[in-house]
C-alpha cells in the first residue's frame, strides 16, 4: 500500500489529508461500538465521528476518510510460510534462516519498500543523443532502481542458491528471500530471474574457464561486483516459437570469438551488465540452417570496458502496462561481439536450464502478489466501517478473502515443492522420481499460478471498493504487475503443450511418478479423520484422471492438444490439493491448515475428465469452435 502523495501546507497551517484519506465517512448513526461483538470502531473512526461535528464552513477542504491498512514484517506475519519451514528444515538450518527472513523481513518494511515505490514512480528513460548530437543510446534509471541491484546482491538473493551453505536446503532459502523480496523490489525481481537463470545455465555447462568470471560476477554478494543479466531470445517473429521466429545470425571471427546480426524485439531488462541469446551460426557460404537444430546459444557483455555499448543500437522502449520501472527495449545488434556457449546447434538444449529457473521465479512473483494483496485486503477488513461494522464482521466479505487465501495456499505448497526439488537435483540428492516430477511440475505451476494470481489480484483490489482503483494506493501497479505472469517465460497454452512433450519424452514416466507421489502424500492423511473427505476427493480424482490418460491415448493427437490446458489444470489441482492435505496432516497442524484442505479439494479436482465426458476434445469440436469464434467475421466465408 502506497502514495505519492506530499502533504502540504493550508492556509491555516494545518496540513491537506493524504490522498489515501480521501474516502467517504461512514454515517454516525450507522456505526455499533458495542465492545462485545467484535465491531468496536478504531481511534481513526472516533475521530472521524468528531470531524462530522464540525459545521461545513470550518472545514478546509471536503475529503473522504479512509483509515490505511498497515502490515508489518511480511515473513512474521506469513502463518504458512513458517508453518513450512519449521516442518521441513533441519532445526540448525531453520534457526539461522528463521534469523535472516525475521531481519530481512524488517529490512523490507523500513528501507526496501520505500524504493520500491521510488522505482514507480521514477521509470527508465531512453536518451538517444546527447546534447552535441552524439548517438549514446543511454538507458538511465532512476537511483532507487540502482539501489535494489546493490540489495540484491548484499542479502545474496542469486549467491545464496550458488553457495550451498545449507546444501539442498540453499535454493529453498533463496526462493523464500525473493518470495518476500518481490512485491517491494519495484520490479527488480525481473532481472534477478534472468541473472539466477543464466547463473544456472553456465553453472550446467561446468563453469568453463572463459566464464568463470561471469559467473563469480552474477553470483556476488559485493554491490560492485555483481552484474545481472538479460536473456535476449524474441524476435519479430514472435516469442515461444524460437525455433521458427530467430532471425539473428552469428559470424565466426578469426580469433575464434563472434559477431552477431539481428533485431531483438522483446528484451527485457535492457541495462543488465551481460546477456544470454539465441542466434544461427552462418557457414563458410553465410549460410545457416533453420528449425530448432540450427540454434546455438552465446554470452555477450552489453557493454566494453570503456562502458561503450557492444555493437548494439538501442531502438526504442517498450510501453508497457506493467512492470514499468524496468527498462524493456527493442534492439538491433549490429556486430555484437560474442562467445559461443553451447555446442553448435544446441542452443535450446543448452537455455531449458535458464527457463526452468526463470519459469520457478515466475512462480514465485505469482504466489508474492497473490499474498501481498491479501495481507492488504485482510487489514483493510479489520479498519473499514461500512453499514454499520467492520468489513471483516460482514460474513461475505470474509468468505471472499477466505476463498483467495486457499487459492494462494495452494499456489505457494506448490512453489514449495518445486524449489524443494531442484535442491535436491542441484545437490545430487533426487531421486529418479523427484527429477521426473520437477520436470512435469514447473510448467503446470508456472501456467496454473500465473491464472491463480490474475483472478486472485483482482478480486482482491475490488475487496477495497473504489480505492482499490485509485492509482496512488499502489493497488494498480500490483495488478498491472501480475498480469504479465501468464505470458511472460510461455503462455498457458504453450506451456500446456509443453506439458504433454514431457508425457512423450519420458514414455509415460513422469505420471507414474506423479500418481506415485501423490499416493505417498495421501498416505500421511490416512489417520486423520478431519481430512477423510479431501483425501477421498483426490483419490477419486486421480483414479478419474488414469482413465481419462487411458482413454485419450485411444484418441489421436487433436484430442490431447484439445485437452492439454485442462489436463494441466487437473495436475495443478490435484497435486497442490495432496500438498495441503500432507501439510494438514502435520501432528501440529491448525485446524486452518485442516479447512484450507478440505476447501481446496472441493473444487472439480479433474476437470479434464468432465469435458471429456462432454465430448469438449472431440475433432468436431475444434470445427465448432472456428465457427462460434468467426461468426460474423469477413473469415467466416473463408476456409478455417
Amino acid at each position: 500500500w502506497r502514495s505519492s502523495a506530499t502533504c502540504k501546507p493550508w492556509q491555516s497551517g494545518r496540513f491537506m489529508p493524504r490522498v489515501w484519506e480521501r474516502c467517504q465517512p461512514p454515517n454516525r448513526k450507522g456505526i455499533n461500538t458495542t465492545a462485545g461483538q467484535g465491531q468496536q470502531v478504531g481511534m481513526r473512526e472516533k475521530q472521524i465521528l468528531g470531524d462530522l461535528e464540525m459545521p461545513l464552513a470550518r472545514r478546509e477542504t471536503e475529503t473522504l476518510f479512509q483509515e490505511q491498512p498497515q502490515t508489518g514484517n511480511q515473513y512474521l506475519e506469513d502463518a504458512l510460510l513458517r508453518s513450512y519451514l519449521k516442518t521441513h528444515l533441519p532445526p540448525k538450518v531453520l534457526e539461522e534462516v528463521n534469523r535472516d527472513l525475521e531481519r530481512f523481513g524488517n529490512r523490507l518494511l523500513t528501507k526496501i519498500k520505500p524504493l520500491g515505490w521510488e522505482c514507480e514512480l521514477n521509470p527508465p528513460v531512453f536518451r538517444q543523443y546527447d546534447a552535441w548530437g552524439q548517438r549514446v543510446d543511454h538507458i538511465v534509471t532512476c537511483s532507487a532502481w540502482r539501489r535494489m541491484k546493490e540489495i540484491a546482491a548484499e542479502e545474496g538473493l542469486i549467491a545464496e542458491a550458488y553457495e550451498r551453505r545449507y546444501s539442498n536446503w540453499s535454493r529453498l532459502h533463496q526462493a523464500v528471500k525473493l518470495y518476500l523480496f518481490s512485491s517491494s523490489s519495484g520490479g527488480f525481481n525481473c532481472p534477478l530471474a534472468m541473472t539466477d537463470g543464466a547463473a544456472k545455465v553456465i553453472e550446467s555447462l561446468g563453469i568453463p574457464g572463459s566464464l568463470k568470471n561471469a559467473f563469480d560476477h552474477l553470483t556476488s554478494r559485493d554491490p560492485k561486483k555483481f552484474w545481472t543479466s538479460g536473456q535476449w531470445m524474441t524476435e519479430r517473429r514472435g516469442g515461444s516459437d524460437v525455433a521458427n521466429g530467430t532471425e539473428t545470425v552469428a559470424r565466426k571471427q578469426p580469433d575464434g570469438t563472434y559477431r552477431l546480426y539481428g533485431f531483438k524485439w522483446f528484451t527485457s531488462a535492457a541495462d543488465s551488465d551481460v546477456t544470454l541469446t539465441l542466434a544461427r551460426v552462418a557457414d563458410a557460404e553465410g549460410k545457416v540452417k533453420q528449425g530448432s537444430s540450427g540454434l546455438s546459444l552465446f554470452f555477450l557483455k552489453v557493454r566494453d570496458e570503456e562502458g561503450k555499448l557492444n555493437s548494439i543500437q538501442v531502438q526504442r522502449l517498450k510501453d508497457k502496462l506493467g512492470t514499468r520501472q524496468m527498462a524493456t527495449a527493442e534492439l538491433w545488434l549490429d556486430g555484437a561481439k560474442a562467445e559461443l556457449i553451447s555446442a553448435e546447434g544446441r542452443g535450446v538444449a543448452s537455455i531449458s536450464n535458464m527457463l526452468n529457473v526463470t519459469r520457478i521465479h515466475n512462480v514465485i512473483g505469482a504466489v508474492a502478489s497473490m499474498r501481498r494483496m491479501i495481507s492488504l485486503s485482510r487489514e483493510y477488513a479489520r479498519r473499514r466501517v461500512a453499514f454499520g461494522k467492520l468489513l471483516k464482521d460482514h460474513p461475505l466479505h470474509m468468505q471472499t478473502i477466505a476463498r483467495m487465501e486457499v487459492q494462494t495456499r495452494g499456489a505457494f505448497l506448490l512453489l514449495m515443492e518445486i524449489v524443494r526439488l531442484l535442491g535436491l537435483v542441484e545437490t545430487n540428492m533426487a531421486s529418479e522420481q523427484d527429477q521426473l516430477l520437477l520436470r512435469l511440475l514447473i510448467p503446470v505451476a508456472k501456467l496454473y499460478t500465473g491464472k491463480q494470481a490474475s483472478a486472485v489480484v483482482v478480486e482482491a483490489m475490488e475487496s477495497f471498493g473504489g480505492q482499490g482503483y485509485m492509482e496512488d494506493t499502489g493497488l494498480p501497479v500490483i495488478v498491472r504487475d501480475t498480469l504479465v505472469l501468464s505470458i511472460w517465460e510461455g503462455t498457458t497454452n504453450i506451456l500446456s503443450l509443453d506439458v504433454l512433450r514431457s508425457l512423450t519424452k519420458s514414455q509415460g514416466q513422469v505420471m507414474a511418478a506423479f500418481f506415485s507421489a501423490v499416493q505417498q502424500k495421501l498416505e500421511l492423511a490416512s489417520s486423520t479423520a478431519k481430512l477423510e473427505p479431501a483425501v477421498k476427493q483426490t483419490r477419486d480424482a486421480i483414479s478419474s484422471l488414469a482413465q481419462f490418460t487411458q482413454a485419450a491415448g485411444s484418441k489421436g493427437a487433436v484430442t490431447m492438444e484439445l485437452a492439454a490446458r485442462d489436463f494441466s489444470y487437473t495436475l495443478a489441482r490435484i497435486y497442490a490439493g495432496a500438498l495441503l492435505i500432507e501439510h494438514a496432516a502435520r501432528p501440529d497442524a491448525s485446524s486452518t491448515d485442516i479447512s484450507a484442505a478440505r476447501r481446496w479439494c472441493n473444487q472439480e479436482l479433474c476437470p479434464v475428465a468432465a469435458e471429456l465426458e462432454n465430448s469438449s476434445y472431440e475433432a468436431e469440436e475444434a470445427l465448432v469452435d472456428g465457427a462460434l469464434v468467426y461468426e460474423g467475421s469477413p473469415a467466416c466465408g473463408s476456409r478455417l
